[in-house]
């Protein structure tokens, strides 16, 4: 699971991130509205852990953009405001728990881990038309026809479907499969689409995989098996 910090104190964030990865996630921090907005909606996290109070860009306004841009992950939003009618605009904001500072590191992963688990089968298995990837054993499925992916396969194919018919840019794909500092370049991207379309085809998959100039990739249905 990879988990966004927009935390404009530096230390606290880092502190989270480690606490985080301590625990086996995987943890970016970013320190400011403006990069937390631009990061979230690459659209290749699973959590959003996000600071209300922030120069600039707050972090209602990053949640409304969020959502605007019809992006269901998970916000667990933190502040020192805990009145109600601030508990109320963070929440009708877009975020899904409200953690008032100071709060316990156990009280915030068991937040995380609750907000995970709220998914509910999405965790363990993603799907789109008449296809399955089951996230334990790297298998795409199709009725009784079965076929395992390899890891990169699988991150790639993870990343299309959690973004199903939205258009999923290469970058985006590079930074959530390769990462940030890999030297990977946008032609890996196009090849492992290409992997996983001769997949699709030989379990009978009526999903497709689009390539849409200069916006990246995006999924289709194109009937049943």
């Amino acid at each position: 699971m990879k988990i966004l910090i927009i935390e404009d104190e530096v230390l606290l964030a880092d502190s989270l991130k480690a606490l985080l990865e301590g625990k086996g996630f995987q943890a970016e921090a970013v320190y400011d509205g403006e990069a937390g907005r631009e990061y979230a909606l690459l659209g290749v996290y699973d959590l959003l852990i996000l600071d209300v109070m922030m120069p600039g860009l707050d972090g209602y306004h990053v949640a409304r953009a969020v959502r605007a841009a019809r992006c269901g992950t998970p916000i667990l939003m933190l502040t020192a405001r805990s009145s109600l009618e601030d508990r109320i605009e963070g929440l009708n904001a877009g975020a899904d728990y409200y953690l008032p500072k100071p709060f316990d590191s156990r009280e915030l992963l068991a937040c995380v881990n609750a907000l995970l688990r709220r998914q509910g089968d999405q965790v363990d298995r993603l799907s789109f038309g008449n296809t399955e990837l089951d996230m334990a054993s790297c298998t795409l499925s199709c009725g009784e026809k079965r076929v395992r992916l390899s890891s990169r396969e699988f991150d790639v194919m993870r990343c299309l479907l959690q973004a199903g018919e939205r258009n999923l840019s290469k970058e985006a794909i590079l930074a959530r499969v390769w990462g940030y500092d890999s030297e990977a370049v946008e032609n890996h991207v196009e090849v492992y689409a290409g992997f996983l379309r001769k997949k699709l085809r030989s379990i009978g998959s009526n999903v497709r995989i689009e390539a849409v100039r200069r916006q990246g990739y995006h999924l289709e249905v194109d009937g049943p098996c």
